[in-house]
């Protein structure tokens, strides 16, 4: 059956900021402690959603999570009034202060990983939230993102909700931001490519040395087991541990491809020849890989400019659209190698630019924002329609946006009570505009 690839992007949430918690990624570490615009990261990310939208890219939304996280506090010790619990953690423990503060699920790519019906052993389509252990403030998201999704997807004909896999650095799953999925044009069965960074029960396996891996080959494993996925249309490879210590926290930072294409940079993978070959031994069509040379764009200005964290967007004459961020326009290098891929014939014949300065700060590109879902026609009249991106979803949103916002957060502010007052309000409001109930802590029994 067809096919039609929804992108569901993930709000920026009211408490956007600059806390510096992700070691290993470099703009996050770099921008730590600088001023940030939650109400302007936030209608950055919208207008990405609507440009893509005119252009006749399905759009869907993802609401952003209750920060900061007064259960977590409270289980670390901090008792009294809700009040009190933020000036007591903020004063004495900030870093862990700052953790519950994280508007991180922002980056949809970590929500979850997806398996379309035509992939999948019993025909429905299959989510698994990511149980991100490798962050403490990302390890907040997972029971969230599970109850919003299945607010989301609730038929079970259609879908099947796993849960997140144990919490456990043996098992460290970061969800689609390490899964590729390739398929022929107009749907049918695709190939699912798992990208990991270390083996679980193999410490001597190679690694990267400066940086922590986040996804180990037995979590991939275990995803396409749940997801009931064949194994002869699967493949696995391990990330370029010089790529994880270059600042590759996740495979789409160096890498991203769709239908039949892969676009990566040549230290993507270990063993990187075998790894295309299987690649296009399991899709058993024509398929092509767009290795970009160290020559061209080197590893450090993939990492700066976020080049590959760029989305690929196939259009309906069977040409692709690359989304990419504003820094790949500004940077000489970069955007040479750009007008060199557009003029070479290639699949890839058009780039747009878009200005997610907000978000990039904090380490996530076009890519990081967004959780593909491919969907059959009877599973889009399945799911929840009040997710889907229109103008009249994108105007309503830009309206609550631009009234429950604030345009600034220093640090200084942080500590501010009101803080999770306001995030509070604000989603209320939206789980009546997205049709979600209850599906914070605040608002459950």
């Amino acid at each position: 059956m067809s096919e039609r690839e929804i992108n569901f992007d993930g709000l920026v949430g009211p408490t956007h900021n600059y806390s510096g918690l992700s070691f290993g990624n470099l703009a996050s570490r770099r921008h730590a402690g600088e001023v940030a615009n939650p109400r302007l990261a936030a209608l950055q990310g919208l207008d990405k959603m609507k440009a893509l939208a005119d252009r006749g890219f399905s759009q869907g939304v993802l609401p952003p999570h209750e920060r900061p996280s007064i259960p977590l506090l409270r289980q670390l010790g901090f008792g009294g009034s809700e009040r009190e619990v933020i000036v007591r953690a903020a004063r004495e423990v900030p870093e862990l202060y700052a953790a519950s503060l994280s508007a991180s699920a922002m980056w949809a790519a970590n929500a979850a990983t997806v398996s379309p019906s035509a992939d999948t052993a019993d025909g429905r389509v299959h989510f698994t939230p990511a149980n991100l252990v490798t962050k403490l403030h990302r390890s907040l998201e997972p029971p969230v993102t599970a109850r919003i999704l299945k607010a989301i997807f609730p038929d079970a004909a259609h879908f099947a909700h796993h849960p997140p896999l144990v919490p456990n650095s043996q098992l460290a799953d970061e969800g689609a931001a390490n899964h590729t999925r390739f398929a022929p044009r107009g749907g049918g069965p695709g190939v699912g490519f798992f990208v990991y960074g270390a083996h679980g029960f193999d410490p001597a396996a190679p690694g990267p040395r400066r940086f922590p891996p986040r996804q180990t080959r037995e979590a991939s494993e275990a995803m396409a087991r749940l997801h009931g996925l064949d194994p002869a249309r699967t493949v696995f490879a391990q990330q370029s541990p010089e790529a994880i210590d270059g600042g590759v926290f996740h495979n789409d930072v160096i890498a991203v491809g769709t239908g039949s294409v892969l676009l990566c940079h040549e230290k993507a993978f270990l063993d990187q020849t075998a790894v295309i070959g299987r690649l296009r031994e399991a899709f058993g069509g024509e398929f092509t890989a767009i290795e970009v040379a160290e020559s061209e764009v080197s590893l450090a200005d993939a990492v700066q400019t976020y080049l590959f964290n760029s989305q690929l967007l196939a259009k309906p004459g069977g040409k692709i659209l690359l989304a990419a961020p504003e820094e790949c326009r500004t940077h000489d290098r970069v955007a040479r190698f750009l007008e060199n891929l557009l003029a070479s014939g290639g699949p890839i014949d058009e780039v747009i630019h878009f200005n997610l300065r907000e978000s990039m700060r904090n380490g996530g590109g076009p890519a990081c924002l967004r959780l593909r879902v491919p969907l059959t026609r009877s599973e889009v009249g399945a799911m929840n329609r009040a997710a889907l991106f229109d103008d009249a979803l994108y105007a309503r949103l830009r309206y609550w946006v631009e009234n429950r916002y604030r345009d600034r957060l220093a640090p200084g502010d942080l500590a501010d009570p009101l803080l999770l007052t306001e995030c509070r309000e604000a989603l209320d409001e939206l789980t009546e505009v997205l049709e979600l109930g209850s599906v914070y802590p605040f608002q459950l029994p």
